[in-house]
């Protein structure tokens, strides 16, 4: 809490409107612990997270082509990002990107349940954001995708959806469900290179249930 007033007080001071949002939400709404954070500012992300590290001294590494940054602090990070819209020219292809609001930010995201936002501003603390009924999803317990390009945009948002839904013992939406099977009938994973499949198949790994993970996609192939 001290780190997030330190942020809201940072964006108070700056004129702009800066939240959490993503995963940290969503463990914080299903009472799980989850010591990273992620802010989306709507403004220059970088420059505010120079100025969020001048206040907490930790390792600031810069992406300037995504206007995005990430603080290390004592092993826990940090990661800022300029509020953004992203299109794509073609499937897994890295995504032109253009500043947008918070409503753009999370539209940009992978399932309703990991587009959610609260607000860090002294104005409206720890309000919901959830234009997209993350929180609804959320307690029905479904993975769902924002727009049916989803995964023609990110394939690698099929191995998403397999982890979240065994980690958090979640249902996959019957329509993402479909898109997933087309996504991958498609050869839509081709198209992505070995390296980010690699990481993919790695993460499974790490999930306390990896063989139930690689179970279930296999039943998507």
């Amino acid at each position: 809490m001290d780190l997030i007033k330190i942020a809201g007080k940072i964006a108070d001071e700056s004129g702009v409107q800066a939240y959490i949002v993503g995963g940290p939400v969503r463990d914080k709404l299903l009472g799980i612990e989850n010591f990273d954070l992620d802010f989306v500012v709507e403004a220059d992300g970088i420059k505010f997270a120079e100025t969020l590290n001048k206040e907490l001294k930790g390792k600031l590494t810069t992406y300037k082509a995504f206007g995005t940054a990430t603080i290390d602090l004592k092993g826990k990070r940090i990661d800022i990002v300029t509020a953004r819209k992203e299109t794509y020219k073609r499937p897994a292809a890295y995504p032109t990107v253009k500043p947008g609001k918070i409503k753009d930010d999370l539209f940009r995201r992978d399932f309703t349940i990991n587009a959610m936002a609260i607000a860090v501003n002294k104005k409206g603390l720890g309000k919901l954001v959830d234009f997209y009924n993350g929180q609804k999803d959320l307690k029905k317990g479904l993975i769902r995708v924002l727009h049916d390009k989803s995964f023609m945009d990110d394939p690698t948002r099929i191995f998403r959806a397999v982890r979240f839904s065994v980690r958090f013992g979640f249902k996959i939406e019957p329509h993402t469900k479909k898109l997933m099977k087309e996504a991958v009938l498609d050869g839509l994973l081709g198209e992505v290179n070995a390296g980010r499949i690699r990481k993919e198949i790695e993460l499974f790994l790490k999930e306390k249930n990896p063989k139930k993970c690689l179970d279930v996609f296999g039943k998507l192939v």
